[in-house]
């Protein structure tokens, strides 16, 4: 017997008794398949499998709706009010520091009980020349306040420029719709900032339009007052004697 026979003999001799014997026919068990309950197992594995996915997408779609609530109800990041409120401001300021006669009711008929309009007429020769002159001082005020307010309302223009081009893009890149009420808001309040503007441009020029047709109005009413004097009997115009060139 060869080396490798002896080797081979020795392992069956080891493992052998490991081997189970043979399970007798008798104490055997059989394993039953039945198609239908099989069937029938798997199909409501199916539904059980489709009422998990019916709820994931449900789950989905109220995660969705609460992302589109929160997107409409996100405020604009950006906000021109302050910048509004400085122009308005500085329109206001400016025609509240209108000269002499102010927009007000109570300095307009107070002007016009002393030395406007039939007022302009009384008074002494020196009285007549001073309200002459104080109305055409007025008068030139006005046409400067004018000026001045034409020149606020021209360099508002770039200010409002840039504010409807951030108040746009922000328009356009709102992501809900409170955003997009906000960005609209704030473009209502841009257009009526540049009609306040407006309403103060065409205030000043009529005001000083109208200081100037008043001023007219009562240089008419000062000079039929001095025709009056002048060719009243009595108290007119004397003849005199007037030296003209003095020592001869």
């Amino acid at each position: 017997m060869t080396r490798r026979m002896r080797t081979a003999t020795f392992a069956a001799s080891i493992f052998l008794p490991l081997v189970p014997a043979a399970i007798p026919p008798a104490q055997a068990q059989w394993i039953v398949h039945d198609p239908a309950n099989m069937g029938q197992n798997i199909l409501q594995a199916a539904r059980a499998l489709q009422q998990v996915n019916n709820q994931i997408a449900s789950l989905q779609n109220e995660a969705q709706m609460l992302l589109n609530q929160a997107r409409n109800l996100a405020s604009l990041p950006y906000s021109s009010l302050q910048q509004l409120q400085g122009t308005v401001a500085r329109t206001q300021q400016l025609m509240g520091q209108a000269q002499r006669i102010a927009y007000e009711v109570t300095d307009i008929e107070r002007a016009f009980t002393s030395g406007w309009g039939a007022s302009a007429g009384t008074g002494s020769a020196q009285d007549l020349l001073d309200g002459a002159r104080e109305r055409w001082r007025t008068a030139v005020a006005g046409f400067q306040d004018a000026l001045r307010t034409q020149a606020t309302v021209v360099g508002n223009l770039g200010t409002t420029g840039r504010e409807m081009g951030t108040l746009v893009a922000s328009s356009q890149g709102a992501t809900g719709a409170l955003q997009a009420a906000q960005a609209g808001n704030q473009l209502l309040a841009l257009q009526s900032q540049q009609l306040a503007d407006l309403t103060a441009l065409v205030a000043a020029q009529g005001r000083a339009q109208a200081l100037e047709a008043a001023r007219l109005a009562s240089g008419e009413e000062q000079a039929r007052a001095q025709l009056e004097r002048f060719l009243a009997p009595g108290a007119g115009y004397q003849p005199g004697s007037v030296r003209m060139f003095h020592g001869r």
